[in-house]
Order: C-alpha cells, then sequence, then structure tokens
C-alpha cells in the first residue's frame, strides 16, 4: 500500500513538473531557474516528512517539534525586526499559533495512517493550488494579505485534494462520508493557516518569514498550513 501511494506522489509531481514547465517557459531564465529550485526543494521536503512518518512516525513526533519551535523563532524575529512595534497584535498571534502548535504536535502523535493522509492531502493542496493560480488563476482571492493566491487556484487545488481523497481513503477505518468532511476539513484549516500567516507578515511589511528554505523563504512560509491542518485533523478527533 505504501508502494502504491508513493507512486501515487510521484505522479503528481510528474503533474505538478509538467505545470512548471508551462508556467515558467516564458520567463527570465533567472526567475524560471528560482522556480525550478523552489520546485526541487519541495520535492525534497516532501520526501524527507513523507519517509519520516512511513519508516516511523516519532520521527515525524520529533520534527513537529522542530517546526513548531523555529515557527516561534520566526514569528519573534519580525516582531522584534519592527522594533517591538503592535505588541497586542503580536501577543495574540502568538497565542493563536500557539493553539495550532499544541493541536499539531497532538496530532503528529496519531496513528501513522492518519498521519500520512493528511500530510499528502495537504500536499496536493498546496501544490496545485500554486500551480493552478500560476496557470490559470486571474482573480485575486485576498490581495492585500496574500497577493499571489487566486480564486481559481484555491478550488483547483481544493478539488484536486478532494478527489484524490477517494484514491487515498484504503489509508482510513472510516466511511468515505466521514473521510470526505475530514479532507474538506484539512482544507479549510490549511487555507486558514496560510492566510492568517501571509496577514502577519503584511503587518510587518515583509514578503518571508525568514531565508532558512531556498526559494520558499521561512518555515512558517512552508509549514505554515501543515500546522494548521494538523490542528484541524486533533479538531475533529475530539468531537469524533
Amino acid at each position: 500500500m505504501i508502494r502504491i501511494i508513493y507512486i501515487f506522489i510521484l505522479c503528481y509531481f510528474v503533474l505538478g513538473a509538467v505545470g512548471f514547465y508551462f508556467i515558467n517557459r516564458k520567463k527570465e531564465k533567472a526567475i524560471a531557474r528560482k522556480s525550478w529550485t523552489k520546485f526541487g526543494i519541495y520535492f525534497f521536503i516532501i520526501n524527507v516528512l513523507f519517509f519520516s512518518i512511513v519508516i516511523n512516525p516519532v520521527v515525524f513526533h520529533i520534527l513537529s517539534v522542530g517546526i513548531v519551535l523555529v515557527g516561534v523563532a520566526e514569528l519573534f524575529r519580525l516582531y522584534k525586526k519592527s522594533g517591538f512595534e503592535s505588541t497586542l497584535f503580536f501577543g495574540i498571534s502568538i497565542l493563536i499559533y500557539a493553539l495550532l502548535a499544541a493541536g499539531f504536535w497532538k496530532f503528529s502523535g496519531a496513528g501513522k495512517d492518519l498521519i500520512l493522509y493528511t500530510f499528502i492531502v495537504l500536499s496536493i493542496f498546496d501544490a496545485f493550488s500554486q500551480i493552478g493560480g500560476q496557470l490559470f488563476g486571474k482573480r485575486k482571492l485576498a490581495p492585500r494579505i496574500s497577493p499571489n493566491k487566486t480564486i481559481e487556484g484555491t478550488l483547483g487545488g481544493g478539488g484536486v485534494a478532494l478527489i484524490s481523497s477517494f484514491f487515498l481513503q484504503r489509508l482510513l477505518i472510516y466511511e468515505f462520508g466521514v473521510t470526505f468532511i475530514l479532507t474538506a476539513l484539512i482544507i479549510v484549516f490549511a487555507f486558514a493557516g496560510d492566510i492568517a500567516a501571509s496577514f502577519y507578515k503584511r503587518k510587518f511589511e515583509v514578503k518571508d518569514y525568514s531565508t532558512l528554505i531556498p526559494g520558499h523563504g521561512g518555515f512558517l512560509d512552508r509549514f505554515d498550513s501543515l500546522i494548521a491542518g494538523g490542528a484541524g485533523v486533533t479538531l475533529f478527533l475530539m468531537f469524533l
């Protein structure tokens, strides 16, 4: 089953590479090279997290702590860089982040199959939202908060993720109706987390949280939706 899922992921990466080809073919070489670098780094990150879950979920549990701690550091870094302005906003943001981080940490200790399912759905949603937005996006979703996010891209990414849940259902013990609700909840939380992270950056007038991940920015630029999506799964389990 794991082998089939990994092949499934590789097929999506092939589709993503095709999409990147059409996105980059008319761009300047320097910009296209940066885009392909981002694609390559993303492939590496997905593989690291995938195998950390598959080989030993405890590894992913440990990685989740690192992601959360670096995220806190990046939030504080922007606050400090601003000269410690907007203290109330920073305090509220830290509180919200702490709640999401606690939910994400709880999720990271769940069963391997549930973690893997969530991770794949989040990756599909995130990747195809970006690719779909760059290929077909025309209407800005939240131009003042996240200028590159489009309605077409978000709906496309969500649609692909929901369709994929049909093929990934065997990972879970739930009926498809419950799985569909879970998938929708993951997408909603991931989207909300992404928007919230972007809003925080706009408040402190920066493009990225840091430069730790080439082509992506900081840990929160890359893992904001994973943290929020994982927290959404924890909420789902509480009311299941």
